[in-house]
């Protein structure tokens, strides 16, 4: 029964039930996976009920910003891996693996990246970033998104400041398995969760980067949608399916499900819980899905706030979502 439909006495005793079970990176745990959600480390000291809930409920972080390149390298050749550090021995501290993001993106690059390189100081300049990051965290980092978000919304490659070398994707992976044997290797995008171009482009490029034996471990759909997403809709299963069957291995990355439309809260909520309940369903029955990843986890400091689209809300009480996420973990 939705929990809405509990009323005031019934929806407390739900929740107080469903509190008692053990947390979702236990659950999790049990079926195969990790759960795992993105992190802001200044907010690991600044609130302490912020790192409590993290460390209780997930297996997998990842840094929503502090690893990516504009932040890492400001400067050309000057690194600050302070933040991520920070990241890096919390996640260690509480035995939870970690996800690096992102090495190559077009996205979120120091102004400085945007100047008039040659291809070999481009070439020097990829290679002295992805050996400096992947080499610093070698052993410590599971899974990297070496890149992130090549294919643009019209199913072609996007522009961005490494054009000028041709093989960057393939040069960037082959870089990356150099620096850190050991860590799996990813592609990351977005709007690729179901059948449709852009699902197709990407199929398509890692298809080809496979056939010329570039190290790529697995493939990364973000999931950013809302509560009227449907994985059946779009062919979610079919889809992670295909790119299974090129030995990749699926996870989810970046999930998160924004609230619209002019229905009763409690409505928004539930299905905003039935989206998340379904994706998740989609991962476990794959058995090649082994992450299942939201970006970020409460309200408060989702980059999406006003739509309020993670698990707990902005006083950290979870919400139906969570309890959906907690019941499908515990089905056999």
């Amino acid at each position: 029964m939705p929990l809405w439909r509990y009323g005031v006495v019934g929806l407390f005793a739900a929740i107080a039930l469903a509190q008692s079970a053990p947390p979702l990176r236990e659950l999790a745990e049990r079926r195969g996976i990790l759960i795992g959600a993105a992190v802001e480390p200044n907010l690991l000291v600044e609130e302490p009920r912020y790192a409590q809930v993290l460390a209780r409920e997930f297996s997998l972080v990842v840094a929503e910003n502090v690893m990516k390149w504009g932040a890492l390298q400001t400067s050309r050749g000057q690194f600050n891996f302070a933040a991520a550090d920070l990241l890096v021995d919390f996640a260690q501290k509480h035995k939870q693996a970690i996800r690096g993001h992102t090495l190559v993106w077009h996205q979120q690059l120091p102004r400085w990246m945007y100047g008039n390189f040659s291809r070999s100081e481009m070439e020097a300049i990829l290679a002295e970033h992805i050996r400096t990051v992947v080499g610093r965290y070698k052993g410590r980092i599971a899974y990297w998104d070496v890149v992130n978000e090549a294919i643009g919304d019209d199913a072609r490659l996007r522009a961005t400041p490494f054009d000028v070398l041709p093989d960057y994707l393939e040069r960037a992976f082959r870089l990356a398995r150099q620096a850190d044997p050991q860590a799996k290797l990813f592609y990351n995008d977005y709007g690729a969760e179901g059948l449709g171009p852009k699902s197709e482009a990407i199929y398509n490029l890692l298809k080809s980067l496979k056939e010329k034996g570039v190290p790529i471990d697995g493939v990364g759909f973000q999931v950013h949608v809302d509560q009227g997403f449907s994985p059946q809709r779009v062919g979610m299963a079919e889809n992670l399916e295909r790119f299974a069957r090129l030995g990749l291995e699926i996870h989810i990355t970046e999930m998160d499900v924004r609230l619209v439309g002019g229905q009763p809260q409690a409505e928004r909520l539930e299905a905003q819980a039935r989206v998340y309940q379904e994706v998740l369903q989609v991962c476990l029955r794959q058995p090649r899905c082994k992450v299942f990843t939201l970006w970020g986890f409460t309200d408060a400091y989702s980059w999406r706030a006003a739509s309020e689209p993670l698990i707990f809300d902005d006083r950290y009480q979870p919400k139906p979502a969570y309890f959906a996420l907690q019941r499908t973990l515990q089905q056999p």
